[in-house]
């Protein structure tokens, strides 16, 4: 497996992936031709240094050695640098009556942009034949050390946004008891509409004042910052790597927004740029992450190998993913945080 930047030959594949994510599948990769058409286009913009840090989408396909396609994943190099970036953030209000000896403290829910110019990892999705072996850690960390190659195409922080709780309807409890009666619609379709771009309706209709989450229904108060199961996986990787919940939920199904400063990233902190050198890692060797430290000719891997006296040896298989030869530079980092599996 490799994961490369997605071009215009790969938009059949993309449109068959969208149609596989489900009813309730994700909202930055709808199954629309002329949408994701125009993703891919600010992809290729993006990868070639063509377009500004508040325009890039850097959308990146999981391919196999005979070309099929079978995952994607993205990073958005700086949110609402170009309209609003909307959070809620989890407060505290303090009520005290000394005569009555009454003491509240009544969590409240705050409209919020601070997450604003933070780049964010997004569109993460693979294959349900495929989740298996490295592929599902490689298609989520690849952009960790893209990141750590390109660090001035990216802001101070980097966040990602979890899948809240929901049923297999696609109902979700905390869109049930707030946001459907702001927005008179179902959840599926304000989450659409946010995924395609469409986002100015959320200033229009979201009250600015805080919440108080006592008003709130006990399955939405319950979920408030909660991951969806399926979510797990992806949650545990990027624990892993440094990322955290700092007070931040989405709006519609209150999954919570973690994140990291960008040189903490363990895989950014602890990358280093090696030789390659081609031989045999041995039975032993651990699995490192290698990118050919390219742009738009970026490929990375997933593969054994081992340092030897400022060089890393991988098999003659890994160098042809890579596009490379004895002698290139990479940039490498262990795969395992040793943080992930207890994460």
């Amino acid at each position: 497996m490799i994961v490369r930047p997605v071009r215009s030959s790969d938009l059949p594949a993309l449109i068959e992936l969208a149609r596989s994510t489900g009813k309730t599948g994700l909202t930055t990769l709808p199954a629309n031709e002329e949408r994701l058409a125009q993703r891919i286009t600010w992809a290729e913009k993006s990868f070639a240094g063509q377009a500004e840090r508040p325009d890039t989408d850097y959308l990146f396909v999981l391919e196999d050695d005979e070309g099929l396609v079978v995952g994607i994943s993205a990073i958005a190099g700086g949110v609402g640098l170009r309209e609003p970036c909307y959070n809620f953030r989890v407060g505290l209000t303090v009520s005290a009556s000394h005569e009555l000896n009454i003491f509240r403290e009544i969590p409240t829910l705050f409209l919020a942009n601070d997450l604003t110019g933070n780049a964010e990892l997004c569109s993460l999705f693979l294959h349900g034949e495929h989740r298996s072996g490295l592929n599902g850690r490689l298609l989520s960390k690849a952009r960790l050390l893209f990141i750590a190659e390109f660090p001035e195409l990216f802001g101070r922080k980097v966040m990602a946004e979890m899948r809240g709780i929901c049923d297999e309807a696609g109902r979700s409890p905390f869109w049930e008891s707030l946001g459907r009666h702001f927005f008179k619609m179902e959840f599926s379709q304000a989450d659409y509409l946010t995924g395609v771009g469409n986002k100015s309706f959320i200033a229009e209709l979201m009250p600015r004042f805080p919440l108080y989450t006592c008003f709130l229904s006990p399955a939405a108060r319950e979920v408030i910052g909660q991951v969806h199961a399926d979510t797990q996986p992806a949650l545990s990787i990027l624990s892993g790597e440094g990322f955290n919940y700092q007070g931040y939920v989405d709006i519609f199904d209150a999954g919570p927004a973690i994140e990291c400063e960008t040189g903490k990233i363990r895989a950014v902190r602890d990358s280093q740029t090696l030789v390659l050198a081609i031989g045999t890692p041995g039975d032993d060797a651990p699995v490192y992450l290698i990118h050919n430290r390219k742009r738009e000719a970026c490929r990375i891997a997933a593969a054994p190998a081992r340092l030897a006296a400022g060089t890393l040896v991988v098999d003659p298989l890994t160098a042809r993913r890579l596009r490379l030869g004895a002698g290139d530079h990479v940039r490498a980092v262990p795969m395992s945080s040793g943080r992930e599996s207890q994460a």
